[in-house]
């Protein structure tokens, strides 16, 4: 063996806990070695494949392909998945040369005609092979996923293709770069007390800690989500909300290096000449073949629905927010976007007695996750221990195993809570392994599973206290989690949350319904100085402020589904004003008035540098799905064990094995319907 593969920690079978990542043996120099040899050990795979001298059959060639690319797959994964949690200049540089590189190699596989011939050769005769159903939907998946990469083109149609793909990776990582470096660079320094009026003490202090850490006097506010939000909320001073709000939705929209506006024009462009290359009309129709939505017309059918259902009322809800602020300022007042968190607040408070702060005391953040866990255990049966053992790649992250409920191992389960310079703004799940099971001695290869927040950070005198919303996250990326977690297929790529986009979301959103459960919150919700538990009078306030301005809240999504379709539904190449095309595209569900700088897609990575290209609807789509699921736990029991055993088994462990409505009819028995919704939200009666 080399030096370098002796010293590289991807070359060998890991000798971890459970086989974890061993985040403190690598380095950056580790990285392009290592690429360089699993593409060279996938190549090798591959050619086997191809040189089989036996006819093609399912093990020989659907098989041997699901298998191969191990050691790219796991040193891609660590990047990727570090690229956005714990990125640096180092690796954003190397990412520049590794990205197209690793983008060739997959059209190197996916253009493979002697690959495909085999392929399609057991595709074809699959009926003379006995397969069952989850071979057939991997044969399906591989086959499918080959044609959709382009293995049926030929010659410059081939090369075409091969070029947009490296053009779009190279796009993609440019766009998510200048939104970073955007929203790092910028600080709102405060030196005049006076300016901090409205704000509450957390982020007061949370201000001075960034000052701190900035090396500067006085208050610092950013544009990650623990700062940006309290300060549009709370501060009293509506100058210095209109310039933190301009800051925010202008990003990359700059006369500078970080300027988004050609490449937002380059990245809808590219994926429509990739989709009709491919014979589709638009990249919307390719993206939704694989979707529950199927079509636009589907999407657009949902879009109206919630439009037609929730517009009246969010008018309503409008006016009954101007109708304070000009209590208070003049007759004259409009209440613009700047304004809309921080009269809205008010409203809210003077109708339920109830913010943030209030009930940020009895949110620390060490009982929500023992809240969270332990939900997790009274509706599944399974345990967290911390294992300090398990190598991390950040001394704020944790890592747990998790055991099911008759203790057997389940899988390793990560935390990172807090913001940082080197981890992008939002939250998310991802997997560092996925599950699979060994199909020759049975092994069942659990996943490794991490969470990663932005949750407001602890202060030298206070703990880190969250937000309701950010408890509502927890909950939510957990959901995320416990679908990793549970997977339970015989294939990694059909297990876990391999599922079609617009279902994925369906787990997630389910647990936000415990947020507003009494019987949940009083299993955590104490008081981090007194102990005392959250008390009921103002657990009522919550469930009873959980709708206020419901309907606001889901236009603003269907206004970015609508942006999104907007985007990914052209047949003809884009050259126009991306900020007129934009506002043009959400019109209809724009409640508040429009500014004319504001540009929303020079920074929304969710369609142009995430997985959500025409497919931001499923955030709609599956509140559909989970309010629907919900209703039954209503019905049985929040905390059934048969409905939450039923939820597990048809939903959480099943993965991509079967088509999601299939799955979820056998959990429900029906199709859903958005009669859930409406009524939870209170749309409907």
């Amino acid at each position: 063996m080399n030096t370098i593969s002796s010293q590289n920690p991807f070359f060998e079978t890991y000798s971890t806990p459970h086989g974890t990542v061993p985040f403190d043996k690598i380095k950056t120099g580790d990285y392009v070695p290592a690429i360089h040899e699993g593409i060279r050990r996938q190549n090798a795979e591959i050619d086997a494949i191809i040189r089989n001298p036996e006819v093609p059959t399912f093990a020989n060639t659907v098989l041997a392909y699901e298998k191969s690319g191990e050691m790219l797959h796991r040193v891609g994964t660590v990047f990727g998945n570090l690229l956005s949690a714990e990125t640096n200049d180092d690796l954003q540089e190397l990412a520049k040369e590794i990205m197209p590189m690793m983008s060739e190699h997959e059209n190197d596989i996916s253009l493979n005609e002697e690959l495909f011939a085999r392929i399609k050769a057991v595709y074809e005769q699959q009926d003379k092979e006995t397969l069952n159903p989850e071979q057939h939907k991997l044969l399906e998946d591989i086959y499918n996923g080959f044609v959709r990469n382009g293995a049926n083109l030929q010659g410059e149609a081939k090369e075409k293709y091969r070029a947009l793909c490296k053009e779009l990776s190279l796009l993609t990582l440019q766009f998510s770069e200048n939104n970073l470096k955007e929203t790092n660079d910028y600080k709102l320094v405060i030196t005049d007390k006076s300016q901090l009026a409205g704000l509450p003490e957390s982020a007061v202090e949370a201000a001075a800690e960034t000052a701190g850490e900035k090396g500067v006097e006085g208050w610092v506010f950013t544009l990650q989500a623990p700062s940006y939000g309290p300060f549009l909320t709370y501060a009293d001073s509506r100058d210095l909300r209109r310039e933190l709000y301009m800051a925010y939705n202008t990003k990359c929209t700059h006369d500078n290096a970080s300027n988004n506006l050609e490449i937002v024009k380059k990245l809808a462009n590219v994926r429509m000449e990739i989709a009709q290359l491919l014979g589709y009309d638009n990249f919307a129709e390719y993206n939704l073949q694989e979707r529950m939505a199927q079509n636009s017309e589907s999407v657009y059918k949902l879009l109206d629905q919630l439009l037609e259902a929730y517009t009246p009322t969010a008018k309503q809800e409008y006016a009954e927010v101007q109708a304070l602020a000009r209590q208070a300022e003049g007759e004259d007042f409009v209440v613009m976007p700047w304004d809309w968190a921080y009269y809205s607040h008010k409203l809210k408070d003077r109708k339920f007695n109830i913010d943030d702060e209030l009930l940020r005391p009895y949110f620390e953040l060490n009982n929500v996750k023992e809240g969270v866990f332990s939900l997790a255990t009274r509706l599944y049966g399974i345990t967290f221990k911390k294992n300090p053992n398990i190598p991390v790649y950040h001394k704020d992250v944790d890592a747990y195993e998790v055991f099911d409920k008759d203790g057997k191992f389940l899988a390793v389960f990560y935390t990172d809570f807090h913001p940082r310079a080197g981890k992008r703004s939002g939250a998310w799940m991802t997997s560092y392994k996925e599950q699979w099971i060994d199909e020759k001695t049975g092994e069942n290869s659990r996943p490794h599973i991490s969470i990663v927040m932005n949750f407001t950070k602890p202060t030298q005198d206070k703990p880190a206290l969250l937000t309701f919303g950010e408890v509502e996250t927890f909950l939510h990326e957990f959901g995320h989690s416990l679908h990793g977690m549970f997977a339970n297929s015989t294939y990694g790529s059909l297990s876990g949350t391999n599922v079609y986009w617009d279902f994925v979301e369906l787990p997630s959103q389910f647990m936000e319904n415990f947020a507003i459960e009494k019987e949940f919150l009083h299993t955590f919700a104490r008081h981090y100085q007194t102990g005392e538990l959250i008390p009921d009078e103002l657990v009522q306030r919550i469930v009873d402020s959980s709708n206020f301005n419901a309907a606001y809240a889901c236009l603003r999504q269907v206004s970015f589904g609508l942006l999104d379709m907007a985007w990914y539904t052209r047949n003809t190449p884009f050259e126009g004003d991306v900020k007129a095309y934009e506002k043009k595209a959400w019109e209809k569900a724009q409640i508040l008035p429009s500014v004319a700088e504001a540009c929303m897609s020079t920074q929304f990575s969710h369609i142009f540098s995430g997985g959500y290209s025409a497919g931001y609807y499923s955030y709609k789509w599956a509140e559909v799905l989970d309010a629907d699921a919900f209703s039954l736990f209503k019905q049985t029991g929040i905390f059934n064990p048969e409905t939450a055993a039923s939820f597990r088994e048809n939903i959480l462990s099943k993965g991509g094995t079967e088509h999601p409505m299939t799955l979820y009819k056998r959990f429900r028995g029906q199709e859903p319907t958005i009669d859930a919704l409406l009524i939870r939200n209170g749309i409907k009666k």
